[in-house]
C-alpha cells in the first residue's frame, strides 16, 4: 500500500498527459496516451504490483536533492552515495507524434552501482502484459496498448537492469508508448529531446508578464498550468490524478481529470492576467464546442475533447493511496446542477473578450442562450460549487454568480455594442441583488451565510467583492469575511465548509483537509477589504505549504502538516498567481454599478 506523502511527488508532462515522480526516482502514475485513459503506472493507487518506473542507486532511497531545470518541467534528481554521485533528468518532450518519457542518467562524480525495474500494467494495473526482447529492446503490449524502451543498457524482460554509471557519462532511457495495432513510431532521441525540451518551456515562460515579489512561485505555477492544459483542445484539467483522497483512509476520493467550467475561468484569469492570451483563445474555442446545444443543459464538467458522458464507476481492484478507497474513474458530478457555472462561464468569456480577443457570433450566441437559462432558472435551488450531493438549496454564492453573469452580459452591450434586452437585463440584475442581500444575510451576525435561511457559513462568500457584487469597503462584506475566518479558519487555511454540517457528495461522512484554493480567497478579501498586510501575511503561509518542486495539491492537513487531495491541482496554482498579482496591485475591481473601488474585478 502506498504510505508517500502527496507532497513527494513532481510533475512531468506532454501537454497530453502527465506522470508523478517520487523522490525515490519512481514514477507512480502515468496514463497513456492522454491524461483521461487507463494507467500503466498506478502504483500511487497500490503498489508497485500495479505498474511502476524505478530508475535510481542500486542502494535505493530517495534523492538527496531534486528540483525543475530552470523555468522548465524537466525534473533532476541528484543523489549523493558513498560510491560518488549521480544524477537523474526526467521529462515527457511536448508531443510532435509519439508519447514518450525520457529519463538519462549523469555520473557526477564516482562510480555509482544503479538499477532500473520496468514493469507496465495497462488498465489500472489489471493488466499483466506480454513481454517480449525485440531487437535487443523491451517491448510489452495488450490488447490496444503498447510500450518499448530504448536504452543501451541491456533489460531483462522483468524489466531489469543493473548497470554503473561513472563521472561524465550518459545513460539515456526512453519509454515509448503506441496503440498496439498501429505502425510503431520512431522513439526520441534522448539528448535532442532534452535540448527541444529545454527550448520549448524557455520560450513559452519568456512570455510572462509578472514582474512581481513573488516571480520564481508565480512562474512554477504558471508551467504547471500549462502542462495541465491538453493542448489538441485547450481544454484545462483540474488535476492529473483521481482519487488522491480529501482524508487519509475515507472515501472523498473523487476523479479530477476532466475540465471544470469553474476552474477553467480562474484559470483563463492566470493566464490572461500574465501574458497568454493564446491560451485564453483555445479556451474560449473548448467551451464554445464543448456547450453548444442546449444551454439548459450546461454541464459542471465536460472531457478533455469537451464529451460530456464521463460515467463514474469503481476501480476495485486497486487498494487506494493509504487504503483510501473507492478509486474512481469519471466523475457523477457531470450530472449535477450548478447555478454558479452559468455565471462562471459568461464570466469567462466576458474575461476573453475583455483581453482584446476579437469578438466571435458563435460566442456571443452562446452567451445569449446561457442568459436565456439564468433569467428563467436562477431563482431555483442547485447543489453549489461543492457539489453537494444531498437537498438543493438556495446557494448564497450560485445566486452571486447568476448576478455576475447578467452583469457581464449587460457590461457587454455597455461597452462592445453588442446587441441585447439590455434594460431588461439591468433589472434582473437589479432583482438578484436585492433578493441576495435580503434573504442570504444575516443582519445579526452581519454575514452573509451558505444559503437562504441558514446560520452555516461557506468559504465562496469570501468571493463576493471580487467578482463585484459589493464592494470590499462595505461592512457587509467586511462582517462576511470576519466571520469565515473565525469559523472555518486555522492559522489561514480555510475550509469549504464544515462537512460534518453536510455529509457532502453521496452522503458520505468524515472530515476533509482545508481547500487550499479557500486559502488564497482569503488573502484576496482580506487585501480587497485594506488589510493588505494581513492578507500577505497569508499567501506567504500558503507558499511555505508547496512542496519541494512549488507544487501544491487540493486540500492540506494542518495538524498532520499534509497535502490532500488531487495533485498538482489547477484550481490551487491558479489561486497562487491570481492573489500574488492581487498584492502586487496589478487589478482594480468593480462594484455592482459598474463604478471603480480600488481593485479591479478580475474580468
Amino acid at each position: 500500500m502506498n504510505q508517500r506523502p502527496i507532497e513527494d511527488y513532481a510533475l512531468l508532462g506532454d501537454l497530453h498527459t502527465a506522470a508523478l515522480v517520487s523522490r525515490e526516482g519512481a514514477v507512480e502514475w502515468l496514463c497513456l496516451p492522454r491524461f483521461d485513459s487507463p494507467a500503466c503506472f498506478a502504483a500511487l493507487l497500490h503498489d508497485d504490483r500495479a505498474g511502476v518506473w524505478q530508475l535510481g542507486p542500486a542502494e535505493g532511497g530517495p534523492a538527496t536533492r531534486r528540483g525543475y531545470v530552470g523555468d522548465s518541467l524537466i525534473l533532476a534528481s541528484e543523489w549523493e552515495t558513498d560510491e560518488g554521485a549521480v544524477r537523474v533528468l526526467d521529462f515527457m518532450p511536448p508531443r510532435d507524434g509519439a508519447a514518450d518519457l525520457v529519463r538519462i542518467v549523469e555520473g557526477l562524480r564516482g562510480r555509482v552501482p544503479m538499477r532500473t525495474c520496468l514493469r507496465p500494467r495497462f488498465d489500472y494495473g489489471s493488466v499483466r502484459p506480454w513481454v517480449r526482447n525485440v531487437d535487443g529492446r523491451f517491448d510489452a503490449v495488450a490488447g490496444p496498448d503498447a510500450v518499448w524502451l530504448t536504452t543501451p543498457v541491456e533489460v531483462s524482460t522483468e524489466g531489469i537492469a543493473e548497470f554503473t554509471v561513472a563521472e561524465g557519462e550518459r545513460v539515456p532511457f526512453v519509454l515509448t508508448y503506441h496503440a498496439s495495432y498501429k505502425e510503431r513510431p520512431d522513439p526520441a532521441d534522448a539528448e535532442k529531446a532534452l535540448e527541444h525540451t529545454e527550448q520549448f518551456w524557455a520560450e513559452w515562460i519568456g512570455r510572462c508578464r509578472y514582474d512581481g515579489r513573488w516571480p520564481v512561485a508565480v512562474r512554477r505555477a504558471l508551467i504547471t498550468l500549462k502542462a495541465l492544459t491538453y493542448e489538441p483542445t485547450g481544454g484545462i484539467l483540474a488535476a492529473p490524478t483521481t482519487s488522491l483522497p480529501e482524508q487519509l483512509g475515507g472515501e472523498r476520493n473523487w476523479d479530477y481529470r476532466y475540465c471544470w467550467l469553474r476552474d477553467a475561468t480562474f484559470t483563463l484569469q492566470a493566464l490572461v492576467g500574465t501574458g497568454y492570451p493564446d491560451e485564453a483563445r483555445a479556451w474560449r474555442e473548448w467551451l464554445v464546442r464543448a456547450a453548444a446545444g442546449d444551454p439548459a443543459e450546461l454541464q459542471v464538467l465536460y472531457g478533455l475533447d469537451g464529451s460530456r458522458r464521463v460515467p463514474e464507476s469503481t476501480v476495485d481492484w486497486l487498494d487506494g493511496y493509504a487504503g483510501s478507497t473507492p478509486v474512481r474513474i469519471g466523475n457523477a458530478a457531470a450530472g449535477q446542477i450548478q447555478l454558479d457555472v452559468w455565471g462562471e462561464a459568461l464570466d469567462g468569456l466576458h474575461l476573453v473578450r475583455e483581453a482584446g480577443l476579437p469578438v466571435t457570433h458563435s460566442a456571443w450566441d452562446l452567451q445569449r442562450g446561457l442568459l436565456d437559462f439564468l433569467e428563467g432558472h436562477w431563482d431555483q435551488p442547485d447543489r453549489s460549487l461543492w457539489e453537494v450531493r444531498g437537498e438543493p438549496q438556495h446557494f448564497v454564492h450560485s445566486k452571486v454568480m447568476a448576478w455576475a453573469g447578467i452583469d457581464r452580459a449587460v457590461r457587454t452591450v455597455e461597452r462592445h455594442r453588442l446587441d441585447g434586452p439590455v434594460d431588461r437585463w439591468r433589472a434582473l440584475r437589479d432583482r438578484i441583488h436585492e433578493e441576495v442581500c435580503r434573504e442570504g444575510f444575516d443582519a445579526d451576525r452581519n454575514t452573509f451565510t451558505q444559503f437562504y435561511g441558514s446560520r452555516g457559513l461557506d468559504a465562496a462568500l469570501l468571493l463576493i467583492p471580487r467578482v463585484g457584487f459589493l464592494p470590499g469597503s462595505d461592512p457587509r462584506v467586511r462582517g462576511t469575511v470576519d466571520a469565515v475566518r473565525k469559523e472555518l479558519s486555522h492559522d489561514g487555511f480555510v475550509h469549504r465548509f464544515d462537512p460534518e454540517a453536510d455529509p457532502g457528495p453521496g452522503g458520505l461522512h468524515g472530515g476533509e483537509g482545508a481547500f487550499l484554493p479557500c486559502s488564497f480567497w482569503l488573502a484576496d478579501a482580506l487585501h480587497g477589504t485594506g488589510r493588505t498586510e494581513e492578507a500577505t501575511e497569508v499567501f506567504e503561509r500558503m507558499l511555505g505549504v508547496r512542496n519541494d518542486v512549488g507544487l501544491l495539491s487540493e486540500e492540506y492537513d494542518v495538524a498532520a502538516g499534509r497535502q490532500l487531495g488531487n495533485m498538482p491541482q489547477a484550481f490551487s496554482m491558479v489561486g497562487l498567481v491570481n492573489t500574488a498579482r492581487h498584492l502586487d496591485g496589478a487589478e482594480t475591481t468593480t462594484n455592482a454599478t459598474g463604478r471603480q473601488q480600488g481593485l479591479r474585478h478580475d474580468v
